[in-house]
């Protein structure tokens, strides 16, 4: 193997013989080397091999500023994925899980604990990721000595789901995208309003929208333990708009999708959508 590109002095590019780039890690295995010079194979401690050529560029530019022990910490955790959701996932996931790691882990030695508001959905939503992803937390304390939470648990079970929905085809990625920008409109002209896509009210909303309009084109039904009819009548009543808007964009999906809308969701988009409208209803009260 001839090194292609030097990452840092423990990781370099090469190629294996079919002609794909190939991540090698290894203590000391690039100082003072160079491209073109040959990689020592007994200094080789990990390989893995990346589909996609573009991100050895984008892990490089991340590995200047961190370890590569967050890129080993990753790769366990995208290959225990792989074997146990048998699914593909985008190479991309090596550049944002690995620069996610740095930061979980710098946050919990600086004593910062972040609440991920979505973990009760993605818990429910994504089992199968979510126990990889408690799998994961195995793997980082074995690896660096500290114990995250399920909060992080849920933000590495995104990554995950993210990433296969970047390994879509070209196809179901544009309808999902069609998808998301019609329900957004939907509620723009019900409340007469542009929303402030620079909160984080915005950005929750969005992201459940992505993996709702995902679960459509993949036609996947959630399984859910029971319809919480008490919880869905609440909701009904304390949030009137909201639930109004979220019952147009469940006729605009079982009409232009023939798909059923569950109570269940009915409650998650009605409460996302008072969130991210609640400043334009307080305005305009206030101007009333």
């Amino acid at each position: 193997m001839q090194i292609k590109k030097v990452f840092n002095n423990n990781v370099v590019l090469t190629e294996n013989r079919h002609g794909k780039e190939m991540v090698v890690m290894g203590k000391g295995l690039a100082f003072q080397r160079k491209a073109g010079e040959a990689v020592d194979q007994e200094q080789v401690e990990k390989t893995f091999v990346l589909e996609n050529e573009n991100v050895s560029d984008q892990l490089a530019e991340l590995l200047a500023d961190v370890p590569e022990t967050y890129l080993a910490i990753a790769e366990q955790i995208i290959s225990l994925a792989k074997e146990e959701l048998g699914v593909k996932l985008d190479d991309y996931l090596y550049v944002a899980l690995t620069d996610h790691l740095s930061f979980a882990i710098r946050r919990y030695e600086q004593g910062m604990s972040l609440q991920n508001t979505l973990a009760w959905e993605i818990k429910k939503y994504y089992r199968k990721e979510f126990a990889v992803a408690l799998k994961a937390l195995n793997i980082i304390e074995a690896e660096t000595g500290h114990r995250l939470d399920e909060h992080e648990a849920a933000s590495i079970t995104l990554h995950l789901v993210n990433s296969q929905m970047s390994g879509e085809g070209l196809e179901e990625v544009v309808e999902t995208v069609g998808i998301v920008n019609d329900m957004l409109n939907i509620v723009k002209y019900h409340f007469q309003m542009e929303l402030d896509e620079d909160t984080l009210n915005y950005e929750r909303f969005l992201t459940h929208l992505r993996f709702f309009a995902w679960r459509l084109v993949r036609k996947e039904r959630l399984q859910y333990d029971a319809d919480d009819d008490f919880l869905y009548q609440q909701v009904k009543k304390q949030y009137k708009e909201a639930f109004l808007c979220s019952e147009k964009i469940k006729k605009y999906v079982e009409n232009k999708y023939e798909w059923n809308v569950s109570n269940d969701e009915l409650i998650y988009l009605t409460v996302h959508i008072h969130r991210v409208a609640s400043r334009h209803q307080l305005n305009k009260n206030h101007s009333d």
